[in-house]
């Protein structure tokens, strides 16, 4: 059975075996492979059951697929649409190919023949195919696509936390009204061309409020946690003592201390949106209707996830009764009770959109060429709106993690429901295609999470070690097709968060598309382990010096991470090695900061110094090291926020959930004093010698 077992897996994308992160070749287990398939709807777990499938699958092996993707050349592109036809196509075999039109012109008189067109327009189309041994004709989605994106002009921006973002008006946590504000100073004042923040997707709507911002309840809509209240437009004609109570309760926000409560926050940002609620409910308002009609099924269907969520107690829809678990259930769509608090839910979601655009025409207003770059999660949890809403689109039974590696000997799970890639395709991907255009509406660009995404992702059984999934396969093509349209809609940039281990080849096709890469300073080094040369780093690439999931510099060059993970109990070897691991990788970028004349101390002075605790030279260390982000040929360079003001403290520990108060850090200094917008222009430290270019 096991060669049987491995045809089967190969069919649906299962990867049978993989090269671990110290390139050693690892099979995967068959009851891996069994339970993967099971999540793809296939049965694995007998040798019948094997072979029935692999029949089913022998069978199916001309057919056209539901959707082809085709980039667009320097030509025409109706040649390489017939040219991908004819891959599917049996030797010799005729048929009979018409189009229909749907997107990039207005629609026709209906389908055409394809071959009698001069050229297809970029974007979606239908494509009918009769083959003469089909009795009824087959339609196949197409997507025209660009070769590649466009490169964006050079520039650099910060990079944000935006809830850890506060100032003097915010309601205890950072909002898209200070977004707009750290764009606008940052851009008009430093010149900067981008910010980059955090994802800003939808949370629970009641408590408890998931603090990461990469575990959310919906990627497709933002949370309303980042609503300014003062700036809708209800707020101004609420009574005077409404607008004093919500002042006081804000101001009670602002002054509390410790992590950031995202409960506190939503609770009293809940009362004020309800009482502006209330006051405009019967108003008629053209622009909501228009909204709504352009968000369609899906806004509908998670502002009832909400609703329900509410009357039930909990946002997790496997803890609702039966009745209410399935979107499209008549329990569900026939009940009228919850039809208004679901209008409510849109209405956050519609003056969200406001507030998003209106933090992009900061941006631009400030000369910035990108503007803000969103960015996507990788997933969301079993039991959040976006399974809610159509579960058959993900497998069931599964998680998304990550194999062991240099960083997390253990592997990870994310606790997140992946895609099906068979259901996604069979939809012409278009939850994929709604997220990335609900991402960029108002945007100059997206960040991917775990770019890898787009091509594999590591399955994890429920109930398995993290160590014991595979990776499944994602048509990349596709989905780089889907992305890069969007994208190229919206005159945007993407770039793609290619860190750990990363298939050979995702990389160079990336490039090839106009997708942008991540290079890590602390993670960039040649085959000897050296520090890589700023030459030799990636041009199209956003640079920077390290991620979320370490501290910043401040912190990183002291070794407060090993510190933390000693603590906690995450080091997977002895503390000592830890540590002479940490200082080989410190002194090496202290060696080529001191000969590329951008730190002036001698290395061994400095690491006396850091040795002794002393934080004399940390700001000297920031500056050489952004300084060296712009002597690389990367286009983007992101600079913390973090750093800009000297914090040590990292923003998430990985491999933790209480036992440290990750994505609840507020911005604050080397001394642990907080760091509002207002201080900005007064406290952030020298973060470049030289303006970079």
């Amino acid at each position: 059975m096991a060669d049987e077992l491995t045809r089967l897996a190969e069919y649906h994308g299962v990867a049978t075996h993989y090269d671990d992160w110290r390139g050693r070749a690892v099979t995967v287990a068959p009851d891996t492979l069994v339970a993967v398939l099971a999540a793809l709807g296939v049965d694995a777990s007998s040798p019948a059951g094997v072979r029935d499938a692999l029949e089913r699958e022998r069978a199916r092996e001309d057919a056209l697929p539901p959707t082809l993707v085709v980039r667009r050349g320097d030509g025409s592109a109706t040649g390489p649409v017939l040219a991908e036809l004819r891959r599917y196509l049996g030797q010799g075999e005729d048929a009979e190919v018409e189009i229909e039109i749907c997107g990039g012109e207005p629609s026709g008189p209906g389908f055409e023949p394809l071959a009698q067109r001069v050229d297809v327009p970029s974007g979606w189309h239908r494509l009918r195919v009769r083959r003469l041994r089909d009795r009824h004709p087959v339609h196949v989605q197409l997507l025209v696509a660009p070769a590649a994106l466009g490169p964006p002009p050079r520039a650099w921006g910060f990079t944000a936390q935006l809830y850890s973002v506060r100032s003097r008006a915010s309601w205890g946590l950072g909002d898209l009204r200070d977004l707009a504000d750290l764009a606008a100073w940052s851009g008009r004042t430093l010149g900067a061309g981008f910010v980059l923040v955090n994802p800003l997707h939808a949370t629970e709507p009641v408590p408890p409020v998931g603090p990461s911002p990469y575990s959310p309840a919906s990627r497709r809509f933002p949370s309303p946690l980042y609503l300014r209240v003062e700036d809708m437009p209800e707020y101004a004609a609420l009574p005077a003592d409404d607008r004093e109570r919500f002042a006081a309760t804000a101001a009670e926000l602002r002054a509390g201390t410790g992590p950031l409560d995202r409960d506190a926050v939503w609770a009293a940002k809940l009362a004020a949106f309800e009482t502006m609620y209330r006051a405009r409910r019967d108003a008629p308002d053209t622009a909501f209707e228009e909204f709504r009609r352009r968000e369609g099924p899906a806004l509908a269907r998670f502002a009832t996830w909400c609703a329900i969520s509410e009357e039930q107690g909990t946002s997790d829809w496997r803890r609702w009764p039966s009745a209410l678990r399935r979107a499209g259930d008549h329990a569900v769509v026939d009940d009228p009770s919850r039809h208004a608090r679901a209008r409510f839910h849109e209405w956050l979601q519609w003056r969200l959109d406001g507030q998003l655009a209106a933090a992009q025409r900061a941006a631009l207003d400030a000369g910035m060429a990108v503007g803000i770059v969103h960015d996507l999660a990788v997933g969301v949890p079993h039991g959040s709106a976006d399974t809610w809403a159509d579960e058959s689109l993900y497998a069931p039974g599964i998680s998304v993690g990550a194999p062991p590696d240099e960083f997390n000997q253990r592997g990870q799970d994310w606790g997140q429901r992946p895609w099906r890639p068979d259901a996604l395709a069979r939809g012409g991907y278009a939850p994929f295609r709604e997220l990335a255009a609900a991402a960029l509406r108002h945007a100059g660009g997206i960040r991917l999470d775990h770019a890898m995404q787009v091509s594999r992702l590591w399955w994890v059984p429920e109930g398995a070690s993290p160590a014991d999934g595979t990776y499944v396969r994602y048509d990349r093509d596709a989905l780089l097709g889907c992305l890069t349209w969007e994208a190229e809609r919206f005159g945007a940039v993407v770039v793609g968060e290619d860190l750990g281990t990363v298939e050979q080849g995702l990389r160079d096709e990336l490039t090839k598309r106009g997708v942008f890469g991540t290079s890590l300073l602390w993670f960039e080094r040649d085959g000897s382990g050296r520090p890589k040369p700023a030459e030799r780093w990636r041009e199209a690439s956003l640079a920077t010096v390290g991620t979320h999931d370490m501290p910043p510099i401040s912190g990183f060059v002291h070794g407060d991470h090993i510190d933390l993970r000693d603590r906690l109990g995450l080091l997977t070897r002895p503390r000592a090695d830890e540590e002479e691991d940490h200082r080989r990788t410190l002194s090496g970028w202290l060696d080529v900061l001191h000969e590329e004349g951008l730190l002036d101390a001698a290395p061994d002075e400095v690491m006396q110094a850091l040795a002794d605790g002393s934080t004399a030279y940390d700001e000297r260390i920031v500056t050489a090291l952004h300084d060296f982000l712009t002597r690389t040929p990367a286009r983007l360079v992101g600079i913390s926020l973090a750093d800009a003001v000297g914090e040590r403290r990292t923003q998430n520990q990985p491999g933790t959930t209480d036992e440290y108060p990750n994505w609840r850090v507020p911005l604050a200094d080397a001394d642990g004093t907080p760091v509002l917008l207002e201080d900005l222009e007064a406290r952030a430290l020298n973060l470049f010698s030289r303006a970079p270019k």
